[in-house]
């Protein structure tokens, strides 16, 4: 099924494909743009979110531009039954800008992935290590960034 947009909806959908407004309202900043209410603007987004043409909202964290030089991906063995309540915990960490699951494979047992962020890798290993004692959980490994590459999203409406 196609979607059937109208021209405010692609003004919209454009604006939101790029970078939001970056202010305490950044739907309202959208709503005075386009000429519509804030509310409007809201109830548009909240029906592309239960149609599924947005799954989710994401940010880009250009981790060298706000003062972290290292960032590593921790990986964590977590039994399936615990999952979530893990997850809960490490996204809770300041240093975590992402947490996300993945599924395991027969040479790769980690399933439960964070984005660490710190001055250095010292300090990545120490959140790692305080992330281990907070979980009980002492099977992880970290990833740590050896080249960041360019970051973009998908664009739909030019």
């Amino acid at each position: 099924m196609t979607p059937d947009f109208d021209t405010t909806d692609k003004k919209i959908m454009k604006i939101l494909q790029g970078d939001i407004p970056q202010t305490m309202h950044p739907y309202k900043d959208i709503s005075e743009q386009l000429g519509i209410s804030e509310d409007e603007v809201v109830h548009r987004i909240n029906g592309y979110i239960e149609k599924q043409y947005i799954r989710r909202f994401g940010a880009t964290l250009r981790h060298q531009k706000a003062g972290f030089s290292a960032n590593g991906m921790a990986v964590w063995k977590i039994p399936e039954d615990d999952r979530q309540r893990v997850g809960e915990i490490i996204a809770g960490f300041r240093e975590v800008s992402h947490c996300y699951e993945r599924p395991t494979f027969p040479d790769w047992p980690y399933n439960i992935f964070a984005m660490l962020h710190g001055k250095s890798e010292d300090e990545c290993r120490e959140t790692a290590l305080r992330i281990a004692d907070e979980i009980d959980v002492k099977d992880f490994y970290i990833l740590f960034s050896v080249q960041e590459f360019k970051k973009t999203s998908m664009v739909y409406f030019e």
